[in-house]
């Protein structure tokens, strides 16, 4: 389905420039081929098998999920899947259990109860799980915190049937400006190298090691043993990386347009947008505002409510009218996708729009 253009979409929606977020996929694939290092792009950003294949297209080693439901979608986009969220529940394990039969299907995770249903279930129906051990590299989120805990779990999916040890798995939690990136890139590889060294003195060597995210994407390199990185805002950025320096403002390539629906209040206009298009999430940085005008980066997204936007005008001389159309860039542009129902994409501006489907937005079982 296409439209002649933004004007005749209907708002909210989120609108996709695909020139820019091509540009974006073989940037960063180019990146890891320079430096050796396996892209293996997180989808809960696009959510979209057309997105997925553009980035196996230009050389994405495989996809992380973080559902049952995007890794069934993914599923037919290529045959290499990491799930990089425990799946602590049975219906998820059997959801896994019945993906393709050759798929490769690795599961990121940081305990025996988690481990032990998966592998169980995966030798009940010929399946042998993948597992990457996470640790915890300072995010304080998942994983495991002492070498000895990783040791034995890379043990038991080596001993237990329906398992097999592939290496281990780290999210960074790095958020300062890249010019700060070095000094705690080297303390992250320090206890990187120290839970490879104890699992190789151990005996099990570590064949894949998967870290990497949007914010430090382009510093990877500085991480010796990294064999894979896992970033998936670089796709379409967003106004937070942008101020973190890991993408500049052309490389946004997501926005949400709206419209203005009430000027009725000095000082502010009101659009369609609200906390169901763009969420409520602020800036690490402390920057004002829920997101801001892709053309007036003066105006910021002041509050929301569930079905209303705030523009604040109070920095600016512009004055809308209603009906005037705006595009939102967003402070996290992964939130605001999940919270449509499909994207409307376009290769130029002001050209026609093409729609783009969310196979892999929810969490129900393929029908």
């Amino acid at each position: 389905m296409t439209l002649a253009g933004l004007d005749a979409a209907e708002t909210p929606v989120g609108v996709v420039h695909l020139a820019r977020a091509r540009r974006n996929v073989e940037r960063a694939a180019a990146y890891c081929r320079r430096h050796g290092i396996g892209w293996r792009p997180h989808v809960k950003t696009h959510k979209s098998l057309e997105m997925a294949r553009l980035q196996i297209e230009c050389g994405a080693v495989g996809l992380t999920v973080a559902t049952p439901h995007e890794a069934e979608v993914m599923a037919s986009a290529t045959d290499d899947i990491l799930l990089a969220h425990p799946p602590a529940h049975p219906s998820k394990i059997a959801r896994l259990c019945a993906l393709p039969a050759a798929a490769d299907v690795k599961v990121g995770l940081d305990s025996r109860e988690v481990l032990q249903p998966l592998c169980k279930a995966g030798a009940a129906t010929g399946r042998t799980f993948g597992i990457l051990v996470e640790f915890d590299a300072g995010a304080g989120r998942t994983g495991v915190v002492e070498v000895e805990d990783a040791i034995r779990l890379a043990e038991a999916a080596d001993s237990l049937p329906g398992g097999r040890f592939d290496g281990l798995m780290f999210y960074p939690g790095i958020r300062v400006p890249r010019s700060e990136q070095p000094e705690a890139l080297a303390r992250l590889t320090d206890r990187l190298h120290t839970f490879l060294g104890a699992l190789d003195q151990a005996g099990h060597p570590a064949r894949i090691v998967s870290g990497g995210s949007t914010p430090t994407m382009w510093d990877s390199h500085l991480v010796p043993g990294l064999t894979e990185v896992r970033p998936g805002t670089c796709i379409y950025n967003d106004r937070d990386i942008v101020g973190m320096g890991a993408a500049a403002p052309d490389d946004i390539a997501y926005s949400v347009l709206a419209t203005v629906i009430s000027v009725a209040v000095p000082g502010q206009a009101v659009v369609d947008a609200g906390s169901k298009a763009i969420s409520r999430e602020l800036l690490g940085s402390g920057a004002p505002g829920l997101g801001v005008l892709l053309d007036r980066p003066d105006v910021t997204i002041r509050a929301v409510n569930e079905e209303h936007g705030m523009l604040d005008l109070a920095r600016t001389d512009w004055r809308p009218s209603v009906g005037d159309r705006v595009r939102i860039l967003p402070n996290h542009v992964c939130v605001s996708v999940n919270l449509q129902d499909h994207l409307w994409g376009f290769e130029r501006e002001g050209g026609p729009l093409r729609r783009i489907a969310l196979e892999a937005r929810g969490r129900s079982a393929r029908a």
